[in-house]
């Protein structure tokens, strides 16, 4: 029972949780919250969404109403239902994106940073290349050239993930390269190299585990930044088709001339599920993020440290 204990304490979010404190234990707390409701809604959106995403109504613009609690859009879909739909496709999307990027980063990293030579400055300037590029117009030409802009539900997940694992790769790369240079120096690695294991052994056996263990605080982030690009590439018309899927950023882009005409509803619930969704995953993220951080740790021990002996003082 009590390794069970043990494994479930070193959890990322559950040690972070235990170590904060005072407002990054509200930050961490108030992200953790609003992440696993998008989760649940991008789980049970099928049962939680009164319509289906494509099915469409003759009461177009229509207000919010006994029948469509959130009104309607200028198509004649329920903005309630597509809402909801749309955390189904932005997590489909994260998933995929997130999974590759990793996927793909983590091995680069390691055989360059591992190995280096020719190999480690030819994938460094490639990747401070990609890095360096805007990422919404890098997503926008790969989609381009993936799905010539529009697609169906799961061509458009991938191409729309794919998208956001070009620019996520170098990320992940400059990570682990620099984990791994400074892990290879490491007595344990040397003892690996005089026994004679080799280069893959040596990578997946001892370099992978310690050079990985940020690897739960860039997810986070980058999840956030994922919705983000998707939600753009739909509002630039680069996005998933309505009749294919639900997807936040195409709804705001149809709500635009709705806006205008003082119709809110069709913007507002897209807009608001972006920037919640987006919220809760950053908070969650920068806080395991400064939690992650041993000064910060430290600062924080110490000032519970003084207020016990400030409390023992007045005590006395």
């Amino acid at each position: 029972m009590e390794t069970k204990q043990s494994l479930f304490s070193r959890l990322p979010v559950i040690s972070q949780l235990k170590k904060s404190v005072g407002l990054q234990r509200g930050m961490l707390v108030t992200g953790l919250v609003m992440t696993i409701a998008f989760l649940l809604t991008a789980a049970f959106a099928p049962w939680l969404a009164p319509y289906g995403f494509s099915q469409r109504f003759d009461q177009t613009q229509a207000p919010p109403s006994a029948t469509h609690l959130w009104g309607t859009t200028a198509g004649g879909y329920d903005v309630l239902s597509r809402t909801l739909w749309g955390a189904q496709t932005a997590f489909l999307v994260i998933v995929v994106a997130v999974v590759l990027s990793i996927f793909l980063g983590v091995i680069l990293g390691l055989v360059s940073g591992y190995l280096g030579g020719w190999l480690d400055r030819v994938l460094v300037v490639v990747a401070d290349a990609i890095y360096a590029f805007p990422t919404l117009l890098l997503a926008m030409v790969m989609s381009i050239a993936i799905s010539q802009g529009r697609s169906s539900l799961w061509s458009g997940i991938f191409s729309a993930a794919i998208s956001i694992t070009v620019v996520f790769i170098p990320q992940y790369f400059r990570v682990i390269r620099a984990e791994t240079i400074r892990l290879k120096a490491e007595p344990f690695v040397e003892s690996a190299i005089v026994v004679g294991a080799s280069s893959v052994r040596i990578m997946a056996r001892h370099i992978y585990k310690n050079a990985t263990r940020t690897l739960p605080l860039i997810f986070t982030l980058n999840a956030s930044e994922a919705i983000l690009t998707l939600a753009g590439l739909g509002f630039l018309g680069f996005g998933i088709e309505p009749s294919s899927a639900a997807e936040w950023g195409y709804d705001l882009n149809h709500a635009q001339s709705d806006a205008t005409s003082g119709i809110w509803w069709t913007g507002l619930f897209p807009g608001l599920a972006i920037v919640l969704t987006v919220l809760g995953l950053t908070l969650l993220g920068e806080s395991m993020n400064d939690l992650n951080d041993p000064r910060l740790r430290g600062r924080k021990r110490a000032g519970k440290k003084r207020a016990r002996k400030d409390k023992e003082l007045v005590d006395a």
